[in-house]
C-alpha cells in the first residue's frame, strides 16, 4: 500500500479473507459491470486493471464526440485518441490523451467525490473545458506548434522546465482565465493549452472579453496558428499511450490512500482561521451539517453573490470557493449553529479571504 494510505484509510481496512468471486453482487443489472452493485468497503478491494472500463457507450463517449465536432467546426482536420488513466494528462509528444477512469461509470464517480468532495470534470461545462484544454496539448503536439517562433513569442520558452509547485498572480491580465487555480501561469506549454481552449469554446467572445489585456494578443496567435495549420495533415500521428489502468494492479483502495494523501499534504492552512469562526471541528456542531457540503450546495448563490459585491471577475470567485470548500471538508468541520443564522458569516468569511487572495497573494499550488 502507498505511503499515508494505511493512516488515512484505516477505518475501512479489514481483513482480505473474501475472494474477487465472493464480493460480487448477487443481482447486477443486466449489461452493467460486475461491481456495480458493490458496496464502497467491497469496491475499494477491486483493482484498476480488473474494472474493464470502455470509453465505447460510457457517458464520457457524447462529450468526446463533441470535441471532435468543435475541431471540425473550427477547420481543425487533427483529431486526439483517447485513452483510460488514473488521471488528466497528455504525455509530451502524445498527440491524445488519457481521460480518468471515475468519469466511465456513475459508480466510480459517487466513490471519486466521496473521498476527494468533487468529480474533476463532473459536470457537462467543467468536463467540456477541461478537454478543451486537453485537445490543446493534442494539437500543440501534433503539429509541433512551440517550435514555432510566434508561439515562443507569445507564450514563453516550451523548454522550461516544469516546476513542483506555483504561486499565480490572481490580478494578472497576461493569461486568460479557465481552469482552476490560474494553470495558465503555471508554464508556457499550459498558457498555450489554455488560451486554446478558451479560443476553442463554441460562440466565445474572447475579443470582447479579453479587450485590453495582453492575454488578447496570445489569443490572436492561438487563431493564426491553426489557420497555418487547421486544414493540413499532422506530421505527427503516433497513437501511443502511457500508463493506461489495463497495467494498473492497485486497488481502489490503495489509489483513494494515495491521492488522499496526496492532496491532503499540498493543502494550505491559510484560511484556516476563517473557517473555524464560522465552523467547529466534527462532532461539536450541527449533526450531518458538514461544512464541505454546505459550501457544495450553496455555492451557485455564493459565487453570484460575491462576485456582485466585490466586483470580481466569476473565475476569480469560483476558485476560491472550490479551495476553501475543500479545506473545510478535509479538515471535518461542520456548522454551528442555524443556516439562517451562518449565511452572513460565511459570507463576511469569503469576503475577507477574497480580499487576502488579491492583496496577499501566497496560495501555492502543486502540478
Amino acid at each position: 500500500m502507498p505511503a499515508g494510505a494505511a493512516s488515512i484509510l484505516a477505518p475501512m481496512v479489514r481483513p482480505p479473507s473474501r475472494t474477487r468471486a465472493a464480493v460480487r453482487p448477487r443481482a447486477a443489472r443486466a449489461g452493467s459491470p460486475w461491481w456495480a452493485g458493490l458496496d464502497d468497503e467491497q469496491l475499494l478491494d477491486v483493482r484498476l486493471c480488473d474494472l474493464g472500463l470502455s470509453i465505447a457507450g460510457s457517458p464520457l463517449e457524447p462529450h468526446l464526440r463533441a470535441l471532435h465536432r468543435e475541431l471540425e467546426q473550427r477547420g481543425i482536420r487533427f483529431r486526439p485518441h483517447f485513452w483510460i488513466a488514473e488521471r488528466w494528462f497528455c504525455p509530451d509528444g502524445v498527440p491524445g490523451f488519457a481521460v480518468p477512469f471515475y468519469l466511465l461509470h456513475p459508480r466510480l464517480a459517487r466513490l471519486e467525490r466521496r473521498f476527494m468532495g468533487e468529480v474533476e470534470g463532473g459536470n457537462a461545462r467543467w468536463l467540456r473545458r477541461i478537454l478543451r484544454h486537453e485537445a490543446g496539448h493534442a494539437i500543440d503536439n501534433a503539429h509541433r506548434l512551440r517550435r514555432k517562433r510566434t508561439w515562443a513569442r507569445a507564450f514563453g520558452s516550451p523548454a522550461r522546465e516544469y516546476p513542483v509547485c506555483y504561486s499565480p498572480r490572481p490580478a494578472s491580465r497576461r493569461y486568460v482565465l479557465h481552469l482552476g487555480h490560474w494553470y495558465a501561469q503555471s508554464h508556457p506549454c499550459e498558457d498555450f493549452a489554455e488560451t486554446f481552449a478558451v479560443w476553442l469554446q463554441p460562440g466565445a467572445r474572447w475579443r470582447t472579453e479579453y479587450e485590453g489585456w495582453p492575454a488578447l494578443r496570445k489569443l490572436q496567435c492561438v487563431e493564426d496558428l491553426v489557420q497555418q495549420v487547421g486544414a493540413a495533415v499532422a506530421p505527427v500521428r503516433t497513437r501511443r499511450t502511457e500508463d493506461g489502468i489495463a497495467t494498473l494492479k492497485m486497488t481502489l483502495r490503495e489509489f483513494y490512500g494515495a491521492k488522499t494523501a496526496h492532496y491532503r499534504a499540498e493543502e494550505s492552512r491559510r484560511h484556516d482561521d476563517e473557517l473555524l469562526r464560522v465552523f467547529v471541528p466534527r462532532g461539536t456542531g450541527n449533526r450531518g451539517a458538514g461544512a464541505g457540503a454546505l459550501l457544495r450546495r450553496l455555492r451557485p448563490q455564493l459565487r453570484r453573490l460575491l462576485a456582485r459585491r466585490n466586483r470580481l471577475h466569476p473565475y476569480v470567485v469560483s476558485n476560491v470557493l472550490r479551495i476553501v470548500t475543500r479545506r473545510a471538508q478535509s479538515l471535518g468541520l461542520e456548522l454551528k449553529g442555524p443556516e439562517r443564522e451562518a449565511r452572513g458569516r460565511i459570507v463576511r468569511m469569503f469576503d475577507a479571504i477574497l480580499f487576502r487572495f488579491l492583496h496577499e497573494p501566497g496560495d501555492t499550488y502543486y502540478l
